[in-house]
């Protein structure tokens, strides 16, 4: 029987976002170091004298994909809902401003699922074998943060 086993891996990002409609702080603009757990499940690969043996993916691998498709792209960027108009508009005069536009408001449970969205794909049946995002938890302060699951699955068996 092959088992399920989970991997984590821990990355980090600044960002700068507001909650426009907010009755508090939050609606400043403002912004958060960031981190991000990623888990991954699949099986563990058994091929005899394969860099990965005994793994289920390289932590490197995990790093460099989440790099390329998500980190880079919100790293020191402002996260934007696209009907806060007024800053929008403001931020588009800036040239070379990194902005990243989104249709949700930029709250850590909205920017926790669209994380989960974008890299989910990316990670399934990565490199020819089973494998699948079950976890993303993204904090915004040591203390606060959202948490997306997906149930894993199982192979089908031959």
């Amino acid at each position: 029987m092959n088992k399920q086993v989970s991997i984590t891996r821990r990355l980090e990002f600044d960002a700068g976002h507001r909650i426009p409609n907010h009755g508090g702080q939050c609606r400043n603009i403002h912004g958060h170091r960031y981190r991000l757990d990623l888990t991954l499940s699949g099986e563990v690969l058994h091929r005899e004298g394969a860099a990965d043996e005994g793994m289920i993916l390289d932590f490197s691998d995990i790093k460099a994909l989440a790099n390329q498709h998500l980190v880079d792209k919100w790293d020191h960027a402002f996260l934007i809902h696209r009907g806060d108009t007024a800053l929008l508009e403001f931020l588009r005069g800036m040239e070379g401003h990194k902005t990243v536009v989104l249709d949700a408001i930029p709250t850590v449970e909205n920017l926790a699922q669209i994380a989960f969205d974008m890299l989910a794909p990316v990670f399934k049946d990565c490199f020819g074998h089973h494998l699948q995002l079950t976890r993303l938890v993204l904090f915004e302060t040591p203390n606060c943060w959202a948490e997306v699951t997906a149930p894993a699955v199982a192979p089908a068996q031959d």
